[in-house]
């Protein structure tokens, strides 16, 4: 997520309960965080819109990710 961030001249808060909203991260940026952690694992991420609905903070972003990667 940092990565991503940074490459758009912003920074990842410290705080992951930092709302997406008030930091600027979009769905575009979880689109390309996603193609991201696709390439690193070289397989595809399955989820579903219901599931994004629920994503506010960084800690969501990351934890959301973290489920994807071990399911």
């Amino acid at each position: 997520m940092g990565e991503v961030m940074t490459a758009q001249g912003r920074s990842l808060p410290t705080d992951d309960t930092a709302e997406l909203r008030e930091i600027g991260f979009r769905s575009l940026d979880f689109s390309e965080l996603a193609l991201r952690v696709e390439d690193e694992l070289g397989d595809e991420l399955n989820f579903d819109a219901p599931g994004l609905r629920r994503i506010a903070t960084v800690g969501d972003v990351l934890d959301f990710i973290e489920q994807l990667q071990t399911a």
